[in-house]
């Protein structure tokens, strides 16, 4: 299959291709389910991964190249493999994730991502974001063990409760918030309860935000603006589009 014009302006911004073949499939829950993949050289050709690292994936709809973004779930440069971890709903990447079996290939092109910890390092996280950008969730705690972190996650089934999340009782507070008025119930928890931790004396505080897009615009502009939250603090990136 070929990438179309998304691929052409990818290569001209200097993506490059790999080949990823499946190895494994787990179904982590009834709408959450990990595929783990060899990389085709991936890690190799860039020297190994950063916390929150991400490919964009090429599916197939209606005869047409579909890519998306994923994050690289526990990556392996000894091995050149990691996993890949969807969060089931209607699409062309869900559709082919619930199909996946070993020996099937996928394209990926990596381009776009990059990601560094602010320095000073963080001396508090506020970290929002929803199933879809929960490997990016686990990859940002997994890079600052020990850091103390409240993370605000937004369900829409039931069976994200039994998500996997890694956290550490001993520093990490997780409230799940479900899914109500379009994301305005996640904004609305958030902005309740952000002034008052920040002003505790959160040294260094950091606050990262993966949601649907428009959740994550108005809340990255809330903690910039209303908080004063310093920009290199905040990590605003939108994840999906609501329909």
């Amino acid at each position: 299959m070929g990438h179309g014009w998304e691929g052409v302006v990818l290569k001209l911004m200097r993506g490059r291709d790999f080949t990823f073949t499946v190895t494994g499939v787990e179904q982590v829950t009834e709408d959450f389910r990990r595929v783990r993949v060899t990389d085709g050289g991936l890690l190799a050709a860039t020297g190994g991964a950063h916390p929150t690292m991400w490919v964009r994936i090429w599916f197939e709809q209606a005869g047409k190249p579909h890519q998306r973004a994923y994050t690289l779930v526990d990556p392996d440069p000894a091995t050149g493999a990691f996993c890949l971890e969807f969060a089931l709903h209607d699409g062309a990447a869900s559709d082919w994730a619930r199909t996946a079996q070993p020996g099937d290939t996928i394209d990926a092109t990596l381009q776009g991502t990059g990601f560094t910890l602010p320095e000073p390092a963080p001396g508090r996280l506020f970290v929002i974001g929803d199933p879809a950008s929960l490997p990016a969730i686990n990859s940002l705690l997994d890079a600052v063990p020990g850091v103390p972190a409240t993370i605000w996650f937004e369900t829409a089934h039931a069976s994200d409760e039994d998500l996997p999340f890694r956290l550490d009782p001993a520093h990490h507070t997780l409230h799940k918030v479900p899914r109500r008025d379009g994301g305005a119930h996640l904004v609305a928890e958030v902005k309740a309860a952000l002034p008052e931790l920040l002003g505790a004396g959160a040294p260094d505080a950091y606050v990262w935000i993966a949601c649907d897009t428009a959740t994550t615009r108005t809340l990255g502009t809330y903690a910039r603006k209303e908080l004063a939250v310093p920009k290199d603090r905040v990590n605003a990136l939108g994840y999906w589009r609501a329909g």
